[in-house]
């Protein structure tokens, strides 16, 4: 692997990685807000939090929140909590691929399709 790739790898990680050491592993329940979206802005993205093989939400600016449900399970997604994604646009699209980062070696895994962007509110526990 060059050393560009793998500079790209490592910024996707540190951008896409979990943002708190390791969570509670259920997917926390949301509530629908509009319409789902094919695009957000990638400069809007704040954090992204891996919530299972097929669920990761997306913080944006203004503290929103978008749940993205994949339409398939991406193998270890949920476990590694990690993952990059090549974009030649200022968005990240429900037609682009995520890529999940095996953290111990570092290595690329399985690449998986992304969902539409449902805007949520995210219920607490009670």
């Amino acid at each position: 692997m060059n050393k560009l790739a793998l500079c790209t790898l490592v910024a996707g990680a540190i951008i896409a990685g979990p943002a708190v050491a390791k969570r509670d592993r259920s997917v926390p329940e949301a509530k629908p807000m509009g319409e789902a979206v094919n695009c957000i802005s990638l400069h809007s993205i704040r954090e992204s939090r891996v919530r299972s093989d097929k669920v990761i939400d997306f913080r944006t600016s203004g503290r929103k929140w978008y749940r993205n449900t994949l339409p398939h399970n991406c193998p270890s997604l949920g476990f590694e909590e990690r993952f990059s994604y090549a974009t030649s646009l200022n968005q990240l699209c429900s037609v682009d691929i995520i890529t999940v980062l095996y953290s111990t070696p570092v290595s690329r895994g399985a690449s998986c399709g992304l969902g539409k962007f449902q805007p949520v509110e995210l219920v607490k526990k009670k």
